[in-house]
């Protein structure tokens, strides 16, 4: 025997057509307001002919008097409605045609009620749009993480925490802007589909040019193009890059990520150091309201100066390898081996002597690394754009800024020899030709914009999303970003099969 009982789904197409045949739009074109939600909740009380949108989140529907909430990005209000204020009409068609996630448009006068609350005494109201499927009460435990992800606009209607996490991503944005803006900095945007995969040590994502036939790579840093600009005469550039890196899939790393860079003439690595404190100092106490933070129950300060520590010093405290005493690839693999650590997901064949520095650092120092520090003097090995330090040309005059454990900036003044720099290139060719598949590729089109004179330069790269995570006390970078790739269902199920 069939089940011929309708769903909520069903019963709501219905009363859409029933609306439909009764003269009503259940989807008209447009509402007219005089204030978001969150600028109605600082208006005087008495304050009258207020209109407002939103989506109606709750609903308390009782005799002749009911109440309501409704919700925006930023803000939500209560609504007092009545027969006595709308009519018996009206009135009955709220309650019997009105449900929570419908979208509806308000006039009225604001009070405040008995308890504090802001509210608007509903005189008329309007039905925007009325939703089919009811809302999720709430969301929790691991599975319904993935439903986030794949869901973020139900995510963002039912949790807060959602919501306010993504504000501080856009403050943080338009902070740091301002703040560059403000410094002489020019915003600009370089080409996401590059012929080249320059300007970091990662591995791309390849497409192709169907008309040109030929093989593209996704952009996976703009460097090497804001660098083009500072010698056609910029000063100072920055970008709001998306980047694409076809790398493993952690808790901290997205293959489509955020990334801010900039490049100032004629500053060398510790202006560029200096500048970073202040600029992040100030964004940090403009959009938090503090310089100290908590995360992963570490209470985290940003108050400057922060400590300066090279690359060789870190691993000599944290591993008793001093790297400066073993420059053979092999003996630092043996060295690695007798102070077990564990390199066992890291294909160590394929890597040079630099990269397998950056792996044994990674592995053993990182992770217990909390407080802001300024981490300078990497081998030149893992720095193929950077400028090699005019006292020791082994080390580059780079620095990054890492905070519990996470590389949050990587700067440095560029190298701008393009002798030096085809050398360098071509020793990352060979790299790249050995099955290093991170190493550079060379790229003769910069190397020949250079050789018409590159001023002095430090540039600067930063991760949004990650930034974004350790503001909001949020492990997974994923929850960071509106809409992380996921496997589609059809395909991730076929897979777990």
């Amino acid at each position: 025997m069939t089940d011929n009982k309708k769903t909520v789904r069903d019963e709501r197409i219905d009363m859409i057509r029933n609306l439909r045949e009764n003269g009503v739009n259940p989807f008209p074109d447009r509402c007219e307001c005089t204030h978001r939600l969150h600028e109605a909740l600082e208006l005087p009380e008495n304050a009258d002919n207020i209109r407002l949108a939103g989506r109606i989140i709750a609903i308390r529907k009782m005799g002749k008097l009911s109440f309501s909430h409704i919700q925006d990005a930023d803000g939500k209000i209560q609504l007092c409605l009545t027969q006595d204020d709308l009519g018996k009409e009206n009135y009955t068609f709220f309650k019997k045609s009105i449900d929570i996630g419908d979208f509806i448009g308000v006039k009225g006068s604001i009070f405040v009620t008995k308890t504090g609350e802001k509210t608007l005494r509903v005189t008329e109201f309007q039905l925007l749009s009325k939703a089919i499927l009811t809302l999720p009460e709430k969301w929790h435990g691991l599975s319904d993480l993935e439903a986030c992800y794949r869901q973020r606009y139900l995510d963002l209607i039912v949790n807060e925490e959602s919501r306010r996490r993504f504000q501080i991503r856009r403050d943080l944005i338009r902070k740091i802007r301002h703040y560059l803006e403000d410094h002489d900095f020019m915003e600009v945007e370089t080409p996401i589909l590059q012929s080249k995969p320059s300007g970091a040590l990662a591995k791309p994502f390849i497409t192709h040019h169907n008309s040109l036939d030929l093989d593209v790579y996704m952009r996976i840093a703009p460097e090497t193009y804001l660098k083009r600009l500072i010698v056609g005469g910029y000063t100072r550039v920055f970008e709001f890059a998306h980047c694409f890196r076809n790398e493993g899939i952690s808790t901290a790393h997205l293959q489509e990520f955020l990334m801010l860079e900039y490049y100032a003439a004629f500053w060398n690595y510790e202006d560029n150091m200096d500048f970073t404190e202040r600029m992040l100092t100030a964004v940090l106490q403009k959009v938090l309201g503090n310089l100290t933070i908590e995360y992963k129950g570490n209470s985290i300060d940003f108050s400057t100066p922060w400590p300066r520590k090279s690359l060789r010093d870190v691993v000599l405290e944290g591993t008793g390898i001093d790297i400066n005493q073993v420059k053979e690839r092999d003996a630092l693999l043996k060295q690695a081996e007798d102070k077990s650590i564990d390199l066992s997901d890291v294909n160590v064949d394929a890597l040079g002597w630099g990269s397998l520095v950056d792996a044994i650092y990674k592995k053993a120092c990182r992770p217990n690394i909390l407080s802001p520090l300024f981490l300078t003097s990497h081998p030149k090995e893992l720095s193929p754009l950077a400028r090699a330090n005019d006292e020791d040309p082994s080390i580059t005059d780079r620095f990054q800024v890492v905070v519990m454990g996470m590389e949050i900036v990587n700067a440095y003044s560029e190298l701008v020899d393009p002798i030096d720099q085809r050398e360098r290139l071509q020793k990352q060719q060979q790299l790249r030709d050995a099955g290093d598949d991170e190493a550079m590729e060379f790229d003769e089109d910069y190397i020949h914009c250079m050789e018409y004179g590159m001023p002095p330069i430090s540039g600067w790269g930063m991760g949004i999303d990650r930034l974004t995570a350790l503001l909001t006390n949020e492990e997974n970078i994923k929850n960071t970003v509106y809409f992380p790739l996921m496997r589609p269902l059809e395909s991730r199920k076929k897979f777990e099969e």
